[in-house]
């Protein structure tokens, strides 16, 4: 029974060890491609700028081309509502 507990107690000690490893090993990777990250951060900001200018963009033309058509119709009703409510309210 005590050699199972001391198989226990090796194993444990040996998968912090490897944990520890893989930890210092990611760490290591991190600080490496830290740079790489620094200099793409300033094309990522870039493209993530122009995608919300283009998306603002498209949003202003739809909104322009809605109230390009909304306000002729606007225009026509009261053309034609308005000789309907006069006469409306002479008769």
């Amino acid at each position: 029974m005590f050699e199972l507990l001391a198989l226990l107690a090796v194993v444990a000690i040996a998968g912090m060890v490897v944990l520890a490893a893989v930890f210092a090993v990611k760490m290591a990777v991190n600080l490496v491609f830290l740079p790489f990250k620094l200099l793409f951060f300033p094309i990522v900001a870039v493209v993530a700028i122009v995608k919300v200018a283009f998306i603002v963009a498209v949003g202003v033309a739809i909104a322009g081309v809605a109230i390009a058509i909304i306000i002729p119709l606007i225009v026509v009703a009261l053309v034609v509502a308005v000789p309907v409510m006069l006469i409306a309210a002479i008769t």
